[in-house]
């Protein structure tokens, strides 16, 4: 029977115990309103560990002054029915005030430099910092064997994993594949706040990223030029560009002639959404 624990004393008691039982132990940290691409990490948890855990905590840490925190959409009773449904053993629920006791200015942070503040962390300053923080400490809570997170947030799932190699972390970070609609629109909690016309043009971020991938794979290399090119046909399908980015899926980094794993990023805004998608890019050469 799936266990629902608010309290980070009683989670590590029951950790403790897997321990002494050598069971492997899957987490997979959400901040709620579940869809299937969430349910899709905590399928391959199941498929790889023993034992399961799930978090649903909205931090408050990775989210701006002008960001969507208090809009944020939360749906415990639909979350938890969804992962007992899918054998989950564990779910950890806690407050904002067991997590951050002395308050989010006086928090002691974790920050992955670099990488945190370009794309997405330079559109979002201190995203990643909040990203890294609680990501942090809810592995120093769960103590997991593994950890899941979507590709769908490439640069998050970068940043998590440089964050374990410097840190040292005795866990292995997998990067589970984008789950997404029949239109292909990326599936995302964010999507909620799509209108039904907003609903309709959304998927055109996936066919602009999937056009610059079909160019670059016919040979194009003038990236700059490309990109223009593509923020142009994102605002006459009628999103607001917020960047796209070419980048070595290594690093991050410009790519080199040297590089043959590209990832393109991209960002928009459709109403009240900010979307996000990548798509990844094999060069054979």
């Amino acid at each position: 029977m799936m266990q629902v624990i608010s309290d980070i004393a009683s989670l590590r008691d029951i950790r403790r115990r897997w321990q002494l039982e050598g069971k492997v132990i899957g987490f997979v940290p959400t901040m709620g309103n579940l869809h299937h691409g969430h349910l899709r990490l905590v399928k391959q948890a199941r498929e790889v560990t023993d034992m399961v855990v799930a978090s649903i905590f909205v931090n408050p840490l990775q989210f701006g002054p002008d960001e969507d925190l208090a809009a944020y959409p939360r749906t415990m009773a639909h979350d938890l029915a969804a992962l007992e449904s899918l054998g989950v053993d564990v779910v950890f629920t806690p407050q904002v005030e067991d997590i951050y006791p002395r308050g989010l200015e006086q928090q002691t942070f974790v920050e992955v430099p670099g990488i945190s503040y370009m794309i997405c962390g330079a559109s979002r300053p201190g995203h990643f910092r909040g990203v890294a923080t609680i990501v942090c400490k809810l592995f120093n809570m769960v103590q997991p064997n593994h950890a899941f997170f979507g590709e769908k947030d490439f640069q998050q799932l970068q940043v998590i994993k440089a964050m374990v190699t410097d840190l040292s972390m005795n866990l292995k970070v997998h990067g589970v594949p984008t789950v997404r609609e029949g239109d292909g629109l990326a599936m995302s909690s964010r999507n909620n706040y799509l209108t039904t016309d907003e609903r309709e043009i959304a998927p055109a971020l996936y066919r602009t990223l999937q056009s610059v991938a079909d160019a670059i794979q016919l040979g194009r290399r003038d990236f700059s030029r490309l990109i223009q090119e593509h923020k142009q046909q994102l605002m006459e399908e009628g999103l607001k560009p917020d960047y796209i980015e070419i980048r070595s899926a290594q690093s991050l980094l410009h790519p080199s002639h040297e590089d043959t794993h590209l990832v393109i990023l991209g960002a928009a805004f459709l109403g009240r959404a900010r979307l996000i998608d990548n798509i990844q890019v094999e060069l054979h050469e």
